[in-house]
């Protein structure tokens, strides 16, 4: 197997850092300092930083460099508002075309979810991925490429905002997620979309409980 070119190995790299918390928002980020830390040169930093600029991780910062994009309660709510408009759909279309094979993979996440309750961030990413496998099953590339950029970013939440960490490992979470697994199974599209309506709302309950603004799509 061909390894991977090192930009793009240089850019999974830097976004997962980015994604994680370990480059904070509002960081700058120069070059060369990116280039010494991996061991490259600034040529293949210069590829990347221009890709994650494109796809909003970074802002390009005249005669500076670039900065990791700022989070804070706005972003987040806009993020939840484009998940509202989409998951509902996703899950109403992976209920009507989802095979067991798809049922027994979302199982398995969510089995993998109800172990690690006891650490929020290893939850946050089986909930993850749970979501990302109902929107791969909806079947509609356009609408799951919008919703992994949006779970990308709710993980960024997760890790730089710890206020929200605490859904993660709630008993109504892992219900939730099994009410819509069950939905799904039954071929139910509806009551699936239902399901994931109601479970972004709690999500959203508790962002606002950490000074998250309500409205709009949520009411």
């Amino acid at each position: 197997m061909k390894q991977p070119a090192l930009s793009e190995r240089l850019r999974t790299a830097i976004r997962g850092k980015i994604l994680r918390g370990e480059y904070q928002p509002g960081r700058l980020v120069i070059e060369s300092d990116l280039a010494e830390e991996f061991g490259v040169s600034k040529t293949p930093v210069r590829e990347v930083l221009q890709l994650l600029a494109a796809e909003g991780l970074v802002t390009v910062l005249s005669k500076k460099g670039y900065m990791v994009r700022t989070m804070d309660f706005e972003d987040v709510r806009q993020i939840m508002d484009v998940r509202m408009l989409l998951e509902p759909y996703a899950a109403d279309a992976a209920a009507r075309t989802g095979t067991e094979s798809v049922v027994a993979q979302l199982r398995e996440i969510l089995d993998r979810q109800r172990k690690l309750q006891d650490q929020p961030l290893e939850a946050m990413a089986a909930a993850q991925q749970f979501h990302t496998e109902v929107a791969l099953a909806a079947g509609n590339q356009r609408v799951f490429e919008m919703l992994s950029k949006m779970f990308d970013e709710t993980a960024r939440a997760h890790h730089v905002l710890p206020a929200m960490q605490r859904y993660m490992s709630s008993d109504q979470e892992q219900a939730e997620h099994d009410a819509i697994l069950a939905a799904i199974e039954a071929g139910d599209g509806l009551e699936a979309a239902e399901r994931m309506r109601q479970h972004l709302k709690s999500i959203n309950v508790e962002m606002r409980s950490a000074a998250f603004g309500s409205g709009g799509l949520w009411d």
